[in-house]
């Protein structure tokens, strides 16, 4: 013979495989996953935590179906870190959860009010003079509330109410630029360059001001409406302001404060932040 046959591809009766030949190629044995670990992969699962969908649901964000597809579509972030698999457990007391961006306030302790603030009222919580208050207004609250900057006894409109504290701090301070909208009734005609006078600055005794935008809201003979947006909260500043700049206002009420708006809120009423309006404010002020 001139040739040996070729060996059979697999072993005969009895005969042992040889080493290093490949196994068979079938379904593939999936590993065991380890008690306590992410489905993710990821480090913000803690598997003594609250579920996620959960959580979102507990928040008021959705159902528990619509947070699970949240989830899925890539808009929700842990630590800062986006979460896509269902089954992750966090601790809601010390994760920062976002949606779309948005900071979710997740401890339930915490108070965040609007208030329509009349006129004649002071922006204290009490006054030793009897003088009409914020306590009058609220009443009986068993929150510790503070105010969110302030308005002076005669300016009307928005004021934010809390007890979070580093929360209120943040707000009012103009390092983080906060926005706020007053619109003031003065003696008109209003001259044409008065919004670029007040977006150059204008002196007062405690240093220049300037306003983020101006406009003219409406007129009447004798009078005018005007629009302004600024970031400082010194005492009176609107008022001294356009005083100054010859315009001396007869009423004054705050409709906005970062993207809270007053709205057809009743004198002396408050309603609580929407979670987009706190999410947005809790994101601009770094908490």
């Amino acid at each position: 013979m001139t040739g040996q046959p070729p060996r059979a591809a697999h072993p005969g009766p009895g005969e042992r495989p040889r080493q290093g030949r490949p196994r068979a190629q079938g379904r593939q044995r999936v590993p065991e996953r380890r008690p306590g670990k992410a489905p993710t992969g990821g480090e913000v699962h803690r598997s003594d935590g609250v579920r996620l969908q959960k959580v979102l649901a507990d928040a008021g964000v959705a159902s528990r179906r619509a947070s699970e597809k949240l989830i899925t579509a890539g808009r929700v972030e842990v630590d800062g870190r986006v979460v896509t698999q269902l089954g992750v457990r966090i601790d809601p007391q010390t994760q920062p959860v976002s949606v779309d961006g948005k900071r979710l306030q997740l401890d339930t302790s915490m108070v965040y009010l609007a208030l329509n603030k009349p006129a004649g009222v002071l922006s204290a919580m009490s006054d030793p003079q009897g003088r009409p208050n914020l306590g009058d207004v609220l009443g009986d609250r068993r929150e510790r509330l503070y105010h969110v900057g302030r308005l002076d006894a005669d300016t009307e409109g928005l004021l934010l109410l809390t007890n979070d504290g580093d929360f209120a701090h943040r707000v009012a301070h103009p390092s983080f630029r906060v926005s706020k909208t007053y619109v003031a009734d003065v003696p008109g005609p209003v001259p044409r360059d008065l919004g670029r006078r007040l977006r150059a600055g204008i002196d007062l005794d405690d240093g220049p001001v300037r306003v983020d935008s101006f406009r003219l809201v409406g007129n009447a003979p004798g009078r005018a409406l005007v629009e302004v947006v600024l970031h400082e909260g010194r005492k009176r500043i609107v008022r001294r302001m356009l005083a100054e700049a010859g315009h001396p206002v007869r009423r004054l009420v705050r409709t906005q404060v970062g993207p809270v708006r007053l709205g057809d809120l009743s004198p002396a009423v408050t309603r609580p932040l929407t979670r987009e309006e706190l999410g947005t404010l809790l994101a601009q002020v770094q908490l």
